[in-house]
């Protein structure tokens, strides 16, 4: 019986993860398990301006998918493969080494 009950949660997290997926406006707590962030650091991150959002009443506060996954996606970090390459085609420019 444990067991079902265990399954059947998963299933139900698995469906709820499944709505945020396809909701393009998520509202605070929807956004927190998204983001997968504790409700007071998702504050803060308002609070500060860190992260878009909306307050169409002034109280609640709403935020759009799309700009969340590009929040996300910011601030990449270069692979060693990039820097290398990028350090090769500096020097073959500089006429430092020649080919």
């Amino acid at each position: 019986m444990d067991e079902i009950l265990k399954r059947l949660e998963k299933i139900e997290k698995l469906i709820e993860s499944q709505n945020l997926v396809r909701k393009d406006v998520l509202n605070f707590n929807e956004c927190c398990d998204y983001l997968e962030l504790s409700q007071s650091h998702l504050y803060k991150l308002t609070s500060t301006g860190a992260i878009p959002h909306y307050k169409p009443n002034g109280k609640k506060i709403y935020f759009r998918r799309a700009e969340l996954d590009e929040w996300l996606l910011r601030n990449r970090t270069t692979t060693q493969d990039e820097i290398e390459s990028k350090a090769a085609d500096y020097l073959i420019k500089k006429g430092r080494i020649q080919l």
